[in-house]
């Protein structure tokens, strides 16, 4: 289907994210971090938390004071292969950047290392920090808790986030294999995104608490932060095609982001005051890095990963489709269609541009205008 909104260059609309985080009280350096984080998710294809995301998640919630433009981080303690730090309720994506460039040279040194945040904020896709690693040539592994979405088997109360569970392995290929998905069957950035488009969600993925599916997307978002909608978990309600296994993952997730740091969890991290006032979030990440030079080799690790991967995709197909996909490639053939282009920027995300841009008086103009 042909893209028919208007293209942004890169260039421009990473001039302009980077000004309007410093706008809003970002230093330059940590503006700069959170802008690629945001672009990156766009070149991947992931517009629920690309430019979609960059006023309702980050500027409206700096206005609000739940998220703080200034990151003062904390290290709470550190070994050779080891960090926790504390965020302090600044910029989630700032911390992580940060922790990443730790854990990498710490692996480097020693085969492994592992690190934990919290009292941290949303830190953007989590494919972005497992990539930090494999463009090193080494396994990167993260995880995060968020606002309470998803229900337990059996139950239709929303007790833990979409918690991702996130790998990324290098292989020989231009492309890692990277697997980036929340442990619900939607993420709450999907529906906000089917929101801002005027699209349903799909039924199937969202239940109410009398048990019956719920597709009105505005609707959605609202009883999720009332309490009174949860998201599946990945193999859906129940145990039939195995939700189970979806819930336990989400689980996993929901352990290591708050137990490693000794953080909080789920009903803490809903934003909400008992009196219905904001509140920080106060959200865990976790984060491991593996050398594979430590086993048998970079270089043999890429050249396993990569063949397992072509094997894969050189397997036969279903009827009717046309090809096989492994994790990471169809966000490596978005980024190869939209380099030369930008990034395709939507109605609602163009007047969000515009209203911040005027607000600060910063001096963008836009192809999309008229």
């Amino acid at each position: 289907m042909a893209e028919k909104r208007p293209y942004v260059s890169w260039e421009l609309m990473n001039s302009f994210l980077t000004d309007a985080f410093v706008g809003y009280g970002v230093p330059r350096e940590d503006a700069e971090i959170c802008a690629d984080v945001l672009l990156e998710s766009d070149r991947r294809g992931i517009e629920s938390h690309g430019c979609n995301r960059f006023k309702p998640i980050y500027i409206d919630r700096i206005v609000k004071g739940t998220l703080l433009p200034k990151t003062e981080i904390e290290i709470l303690r550190e070994t050779p292969t080891t960090v926790v730090m504390d965020a302090h309720d600044g910029m989630g994506m700032v911390a992580s950047y940060h922790m990443m460039k730790k854990l990498i040279e710490k692996a480097k040194t020693y085969g492994m290392a592992g690190g934990a945040i919290r009292n941290s904020t949303h830190y953007g896709i989590a494919g972005y920090w497992a990539t930090m690693a494999s463009r090193e040539g080494l396994i990167g592994i993260t995880g995060t808790n968020a606002r309470p979405s998803i229900a337990p088997t059996f139950g239709v109360e929303n007790m833990m986030g979409t918690n991702p569970l996130t790998f990324a392995l290098p292989t020989d290929e231009e492309f890692p294999f990277c697997i980036d998905c929340a442990t619900s069957i939607v993420q709450r950035g999907k529906i906000e995104y089917y929101a801002r488009e005027g699209k349903k969600t799909p039924e199937g993925m969202v239940v109410s608490q009398d048990g019956t599916p719920m597709t009105d997307s505005e609707e959605i978002l609202k009883a999720l932060v009332a309490g009174t909608a949860a998201l599946a978990p990945i193999g859906g309600i129940g145990e039939e095609l195995g939700g189970y296994k979806g819930y336990g993952y989400a689980a996993v997730v929901e352990i290591l982001s708050a137990a490693l740091a000794g953080g909080e969890f789920m009903k803490s991290l809903t934003g909400v005051a008992e009196d219905g006032s904001p509140r920080m979030y106060h959200l865990g990440h976790f984060f491991f890095v593996v050398d594979p030079d430590a086993f048998m080799g970079r270089e043999t690790f890429r050249k396993i990963a990569g063949e397992i991967c072509r094997a894969l995709r050189a397997s036969k197909k279903a009827p009717g489709a046309e090809r096989i996909y492994t994790a990471g490639e169809k966000e490596y053939l978005v980024w190869l269609d939209r380099k030369e282009k930008g990034v395709p920027v939507g109605e609602a995300v163009q007047r969000e541009i515009l209203e911040v841009r005027d607000k600060l008086n910063l001096p963008y103009h836009f192809p999309f205008e008229q």
